[in-house]
């Protein structure tokens, strides 16, 4: 029986804004995308998922190159991004997790024999359907914009494991990092060991860019988070530079962390709405390209307000070598698309 052969996905011109401002250059217009862009507050997401689990979305490859694309397809953003969840590499490990809806974990790992059972396989033996998501996206986007891959941060991603879902104090992760640091900073670097080469297979599926997420940097002191957290994310960033497409590094809470994490080598340093965008290229350097930073519930309010603060923003990122215009972190789910629309069509116009 012949088998039919996969269309080869169109490539993105170099020269699209949101590639070229990742290189440093200055495209025509700021370019814009946001965190979440695939998400809740579509209703034709909702309609998805209103058919599927969020677990099986996650591993339905045609499925998930939909979604990806409903943002693209409605508001002309300059950049897709693979949806999908930083908690899928679980299933390389062994860790069965839940949505419900915030991720959960039964059996939390937090003793040296928990550490000890975890299973560490490797990423092409677990998450080929991904990778599978990935072609699917490029084929779907015909070369219309960058499709931009992820993982989470080591820590990030350790610390779903070591709570059992998402925290507020993180008092279990800090209590590993504080009391048996060599089994915290053992289960990072073989967790660093994992989302290396799960990005290299994102790239090599055809992943344009790659983003970095620590949503929870804010969880450790600056000098505990230099200490225990930072020389994993660094050589994460590192061993990913070969793989030859940008690396974004997102730090929520980034604030008292811009001045450790820009010197790590990631093309473009997402900053959150903790401080100003001007405050953040102060500290960073004019040198570095800088992504963000609109506060996400600033959509919840009037359209006067939004686009006065999004122009503030785009004239703030003009110090910087280059700027994407981002939301501070992901989109509300009570946002109306049509806000969002309005501040794509700001962006596109400052």
């Amino acid at each position: 029986m012949l088998r039919t052969a996969m269309p080869t996905a169109v490539p993105t011109p170099p020269s699209h804004p949101f590639l070229s401002a990742c290189r440093g250059e200055r495209p025509s217009r700021t370019p814009i995308w946001v965190m979440r862009q695939a998400g809740r507050y579509l209703p034709e997401y909702r309609e998805i998922r209103s058919r599927v689990s969020f677990e099986a979305l996650c591993r339905t490859p045609e499925l998930c190159a939909e979604v990806t694309l409903q943002p693209i397809d409605r508001f002309g953003l300059d950049a897709a991004i693979l949806f999908s969840d930083i908690l899928v590499v679980f299933d390389a490990i062994g860790v069965p997790v839940v949505f419900n809806p915030s991720p959960q974990v039964a059996a939390p790992v937090r003793t040296a024999a928990d550490v000890k059972a975890l299973r560490w396989g490797r990423a092409a033996d677990h998450l080929d359907y991904v990778y599978q998501a990935v072609r699917a996206c490029k084929q779907a986007l015909t070369g219309r914009v960058p499709l931009i891959g992820f993982c989470g941060a080591p820590m990030t991603t350790a610390s779903y494991m070591i709570e059992g879902g998402s925290s507020r104090e993180f008092e279990h992760t800090k209590a590993m990092a504080f009391t048996e640091p060599a089994l915290f900073g053992g289960m990072l670097e073989n967790i660093t060991t994992l989302l290396i080469e799960y990005l290299a297979g994102q790239v090599a599926a055809g992943a344009d860019v790659v983003q970095i997420f620590e949503s929870w940097g804010a969880a450790f002191a600056p000098d505990d988070y230099r200490i225990h957290v930072l020389p994993h994310v660094r050589r994460l960033v590192a061993e990913c530079k070969p793989l030859g497409v940008p690396i974004i590094l997102f730090v929520r809470g980034n604030a008292g962390l811009l001045s450790q994490i820009r010197d790590l080598g990631a093309d473009v340093l997402g900053v959150d709405w903790s401080l100003d965008l001007s405050d953040a290229i102060d500290v960073v350097g004019t040198h570095q390209v800088v992504q963000g930073n609109l506060d996400p519930l600033t959509l919840l309010g009037p359209a006067a307000l939004v686009t006065e603060k999004a122009e503030r923003i785009v004239v703030a990122g003009r110090s910087a070598r280059a700027h994407i215009f981002n939301l501070g972190h992901g989109i509300s789910r009570h946002t109306d698309p049509a806000m969002l629309q309005h501040l794509v069509d700001v962006v596109h116009r400052s």
